[in-house]
């Protein structure tokens, strides 16, 4: 079944752009729209599960409340280990069906600084803008524009978790073979 509309859970427009760029590959001919839910998860997501699970949350609630053939949840967070704080972002996209796929990446170490401002309690967007004074990167650059120094933008990092979470709803024979059949 070709999936003929999409529903992003959120408003951001980096992360409706993202997937609105990746469907202009995978489904070209398919309805994009976007709505706001809940992640059910805290504003600063720790750990891939919690930001898997937010992710999740908004692929499905997007899909039920757009009644779309796909719901596509993209969510950032921050992982914290022994060897300092690094991001991490995933996509879930979920078919009306229930087939469901996860991509995720964005793994870059972050600023002490700003590690110390997340472990406070701020959020990962609001410890980027006070550590380089400007307003909303997260709505644009995000932290993955600002430290490699625009390298890579926040929408093209995106647009990289929307490809491996649409892997197997665009090559969905590959996934459709059994270990015995190989």
């Amino acid at each position: 079944m070709t999936p003929n509309t999409v529903a992003v859970g959120s408003a951001n427009p980096v992360k409706v752009a993202a997937v609105r760029a990746v469907l202009a590959w995978a489904r070209p001919d398919a309805a994009l729209s976007s709505v706001t839910v809940p992640s059910g998860v805290p504003d600063q997501p720790f750990g891939d599960e919690e930001t898997i699970a937010g992710a999740r949350n908004r692929a499905r609630a997007a899909r039920l409340a757009a009644d779309a053939d796909l719901g596509v949840g993209l969510e950032g967070g921050v992982v914290d280990s022994p060897e300092g704080m690094r991001s991490c972002a995933w996509c879930v996209v979920v078919h009306r069906d229930g087939r469901e796929g996860v991509g995720g990446s964005l793994a870059m170490p972050l600023p002490e600084a700003v590690a110390v401002m997340v472990r406070g309690g701020m959020e990962l967007g609001h410890a980027m803008d006070a550590l380089v004074a400007e307003r909303g990167t997260k709505h644009g650059k995000g932290a993955v524009g600002i430290l490699t120094a625009g390298r890579i933008d926040r929408q093209a990092a995106y647009e990289v978790l929307v490809t491996y979470a649409m892997a197997p709803f665009v090559t969905p024979s590959l996934y459709a073979v059994t270990p015995s059949a190989v």
